[in-house]
């Protein structure tokens, strides 16, 4: 009996997206040294999800399954019920995330449709937000109140990994993406805990979409920097803030 050719397909998709997730390039921490591990996972394993160490946000519905942790929206019984924050998109957090840290993982947003809010991924819920999209990738803080970088060229690709490693220590925060932009933005917002809703690393993916991260490992930090540190910032496009309008 042969295989249907639809399956060997999906078979090698599905092997295909998970090389491409594990290959993700050795990023290296620029700002803050890393100290201990607090969660280190690859979902290798099909498991229920951990509730201590990640949050669904919304009523989303989030699975460990083919070697990654996939988030897709609420059901539409739970968005009948709501008036808002109805769980459209894919929301997670990660409540474990030290306050200040390293965090290394890789992230890839399917399907759905980009809005002028997702998909995001954020350090503190509304605290320090990276939102991409298709007019370009911005570090947003504050509320989501004041831009402090941009990287215009660096849009948008539904489906596509990213290979991630982002730093906060003190008010300075850096992320670096594999094959893409490395930003910089100084906040006295990035030393206090989140007003509202979810701490630590966070994602929302496309409304209607789907959301998925893997490789994931975050760090606590020691107290001095890296070696060359003062130098390799000077280094950084000058980005005066600019106040925008908050969005939910």
């Amino acid at each position: 009996m042969k295989t249907p050719p639809l399956l060997i397909f999906a078979f090698f998709a599905a092997a295909l997206a998970r090389l491409t997730a594990a290959d993700a390039p050795d990023l290296k921490p620029l700002l803050a040294q890393p100290d201990k591990i607090v969660l280190h996972d690859d979902f290798s394993k099909a498991r229920p999800v951990n509730k201590q160490q990640w949050g669904a946000r919304q009523g989303t519905r989030w699975t460990i399954v083919d070697g990654v942790l996939r988030g897709q929206p609420s059901s539409a019984e739970y968005q009948a019920k709501k008036k808002d924050h109805k769980g459209v998109e894919p929301r997670i957090s990660a409540p474990v995330t030290p306050a200040q840290f390293v965090a290394k993982f890789s992230v890839r947003f399917n399907g759905g449709s980009e809005t002028a809010v997702v998909p995001f991924i954020e350090f503190g819920h509304h605290v320090c937000r990276v939102r991409l999209s298709r007019e370009g990738t911005e570090v947003v803080a504050d509320g989501d109140t004041t831009r402090l970088a941009e990287a215009k060229d660096f849009k948008y690709e539904p489906g596509k990994w990213y290979h991630v490693l982002a730093e906060m220590k003190g008010d300075e925060f850096v992320i670096q993406f594999a094959g893409g932009p490395t930003l910089y933005a100084k906040h006295e917002c990035f030393t206090k805990p989140a007003a509202s809703g979810a701490n630590g690393l966070g994602i929302a993916g496309p409304k209607d979409g789907t959301a998925e991260l893997d490789n994931v490992t975050l760090w606590t930090i020691k107290p001095e920097a890296q070696p060359g540190w003062a130098s390799r910032r000077a280094q950084f496009p000058a980005f005066k803030p600019v106040e925008v309008k908050a969005k939910k």
